[in-house]
């Protein structure tokens, strides 16, 4: 087959937690590759396939999918201990990992970047960013002091040592003599990554390599991004943001595939607004409204458990997001989740200091004060969980998906109805 295939990504539009693995079930059995491209095991994917439930922090969600190759990507960081435990895991239940992949440019999670994460975290006080204290951000920022350590060290002890030296020279008199914390020594670092050398060994390859050779085969590979656009380290609401690059532009700086071989980026959005951690929220409730969209919408992180701050649909996020990862279709999730609510409130526009704003404000400052401006849109009470057409829709929520879909600068495709692979309302076919 000559044709070139594109390589598709798959963003979260909001703060996370939008339901990318639904986006990614829809194109399952036509992908070959699902590519993960940045973050950790700060994020997961729930993935519910008939009665059962598969929880995944590290693995690309195509894990899941036989036939499929999974890849953790060069723009990842990799808790190694984690990884083997997810693998472990999803072995005990009768899924085959063997085709997993992993870049040997993908950088490792030390047991001292834990430890950092965490201190620093308590230190910051109230100007906490809300981490999950998994050593994510301290690796990146080993990797950008270039002081990192990547999967291709494991397999070379000599080399390993001296990085593990350097990095510890400073961290070790920071964690004991700011923090007052024991630093681990070079060899109970270097027995720790060592451990997992010769299970790494066969999972390891040039990802950007085999991934344009893939594309050059005809075959379709999907980049999936951890976190959300929000959450980017250059265009999320900083500096309460994750460490790496969750937009479009991510997606070929964590996978090595060029941006011209990109032509489909699906942007994943919630019908209404969900955020963990700190940070401002123009949209976010207090009310009963905001704890039955918790409670109905079991809106919980996958990996930590804690509550999402819950909030309405924000349409100015919605085209900030379409804007920079040029969004050319939306998935919009968990509209089931509206269902008996009389009116819904759709935010179109920001007020800040009596100004309306109906981009996202150039400063931090502004969108913190940013108050939102509604349109309200009426509910639906008819249970949607069986729809699968736009037509099986009562009126007032075809109406939303089209006023949400006019408001939000890229077309929806397709609508999450509840959260079962099959609960989706496909109104354009995404391959």
């Amino acid at each position: 087959m000559s044709e070139q295939m594109p390589a598709i990504a798959i963003i979260g539009a909001q703060w996370g937690d939008e339901g990318k693995g639904k986006a990614t079930d829809l194109l399952g059995s036509s992908v070959d590759y699902v590519v993960k491209f940045n973050g950790g095991n700060n994020a997961g994917h729930t993935v519910v396939i008939g009665d059962q439930k598969y929880a995944l922090h590290l693995l690309p969600s195509g894990i899941l999918t036989p036939g499929c190759t999974p890849v953790i990507g060069n723009g990842v960081v990799v808790d190694l201990n984690v990884l083997f435990q997810e693998i472990e895991g999803l072995e005990a239940r009768g899924v085959d990992t063997g085709k997993l992949v992993v870049s040997a440019s993908a950088h490792v999670i030390a047991d001292y970047n834990r430890t950092v994460d965490k201190v620093t975290e308590r230190f910051l006080g109230s100007r906490r960013l809300g981490t999950t204290g998994r050593g994510i951000g301290p690796t990146y920022a080993d990797k950008m002091n270039r002081i990192g350590i990547r999967v291709q060290d494991i397999f070379d002890e000599k080399i390993l040592r001296q990085k593990i030296e350097g990095a510890l020279d400073l961290k070790g008199q920071v964690l004991t003599k700011i923090y007052n914390r024991r630093a681990p020594s070079v060899d109970e670092t270097l027995e720790e990554l060592l451990q997992y050398a010769d299970r790494l060994r066969p999972m390891v390859a040039d990802t950007g390599l085999l991934l344009n050779q893939a594309l050059d085969r005809g075959e379709t590979v999907l980049l999936e991004a951890g976190q959300a656009t929000l959450l980017d380290v250059d265009h999320g609401t900083y500096p309460f943001v994750t460490s790496s690059s969750a937009t479009a532009g991510g997606a070929c700086t964590g996978s090595g595939i060029p941006p011209m071989r990109m032509d489909q980026v699906i942007g994943i959005v919630k019908a209404y607004t969900t955020r963990v951690g700190e940070g401002p929220f123009p949209t976010e409730l207090f009310d009963d409204n905001g704890a039955h969209l918790a409670s109905v919408g079991a809106e919980f992180g996958t990996t930590t458990g804690r509550q999402r701050r819950c909030g309405w649909y924000d349409a100015v996020i919605a085209r900030y997001a379409a804007r920079v990862n040029g969004v050319t279709d939306f998935v919009l999730t968990k509209l089931d989740v509206l269902t008996g609510l009389e009116t819904i409130p759709v935010c179109v526009a920001y007020d800040v200091g009596g100004v309306r704003h109906d981009e996202m404000p150039v400063n931090q400052t502004d969108f913190h004060h940013a108050q939102p401006i509604f349109e309200e849109l009426p509910g639906w009470t008819e249970d949607i969980s069986g729809a699968r057409t736009m037509d099986d829709l009562p009126a007032n929520a075809q109406a939303y998906v089209r006023r949400v879909e006019e408001l939000s600068g890229a077309r929806i495709s397709a609508v999450g109805v509840g959260p079962d692979r099959e609960a989706t309302v496909v109104v354009h076919p995404l391959i």
